[in-house]
């Protein structure tokens, strides 16, 4: 019965710069947006496959047991040079316990981001166990 994620929900206390992130820092594209009272109030990002991040105006609320979001990519490299081209902050490329290549960054709304590359090594494809040492 379940097909698929549909989207992940963000409140941002700035759509612009939310905006600006995950438009020219990760070179995702907006699906549509909303509107309050004529005024913008939020957005969904195309995230591929018919998933997305959905983006509405507020305060960010308690993040409760979510630890963090994982997107996975194809050329991590890249990622990482244009997100700091947008003048963004995002941790070097590492190899994980799990045998993809992983880097972390914090969108504007505080959501930590975890971005994945695969290796044919990769238990995402692999299969296998994870031995972790943290």
């Amino acid at each position: 019965m379940i097909k698929q994620l549909a989207h992940i929900c963000i409140n941002s206390p700035d759509l612009e710069l939310t905006k600006r992130f995950y438009i020219e820092a990760l070179g995702l594209e907006i699906g549509f947006e909303f509107e309050k009272d004529g005024e913008p109030f939020g957005y969904y990002i195309k995230a591929g496959n018919m998933t997305f991040i959905e983006v509405f105006k507020g305060d960010p609320g308690p993040v409760g047991n979510i630890s963090h979001v994982a997107i996975q990519v194809t050329d991590l490299d890249a990622l990482i040079a244009r997100i700091r081209d947008a003048g963004f902050k995002v941790d070097d490329k590492k190899l994980g316990a799990d045998n993809a290549w992983q880097a972390w960054t914090t969108d504007p709304s505080g959501i930590r981001i975890e971005f994945h590359e695969y290796t044919e090594h990769s238990n995402q494809l692999a299969g296998g166990k994870c031995i972790v040492n943290w």
